[in-house]
């Protein structure tokens, strides 16, 4: 979460910055026992494509994740993980929640 976070914060979308755009994403995001990304999707729309689009990029910006420790990954090939996204006002990214 904090390395996501990080770097959605470093690579915040200039174009929401300067329309002073926040909203609220649901990501689905699939990694592979490596710490490899197979799949990411938006499963509910912040109902602005430069956030959405930025969500998917900021997963990708920070793969690969780090490997599964050994006794999840002889269990586990894929882990999903479905997670609210927030836009917040000043440029930052956070999570429901905080």
């Amino acid at each position: 979460v904090r390395k996501v976070e990080n770097i959605g914060n470093l690579n915040y979308p200039q174009a929401a910055k300067d329309q002073l755009l926040q909203g609220n994403l649901i990501l689905h995001v699939a990694v592979r026992a490596d710490g490899s990304v197979e799949q990411v999707r938006i499963i509910r729309s912040s109902g602005y494509e430069v956030l959405d689009q930025a969500a998917i990029r900021i997963v990708e910006l920070g793969a690969p994740y780090s490997p599964f420790p050994p006794d999840i990954a002889a269990e586990t090939d894929v882990l999903d993980i479905v997670r609210t996204w927030q836009f917040l006002r000043g440029g930052r990214l956070g999570w429901e929640g905080n």
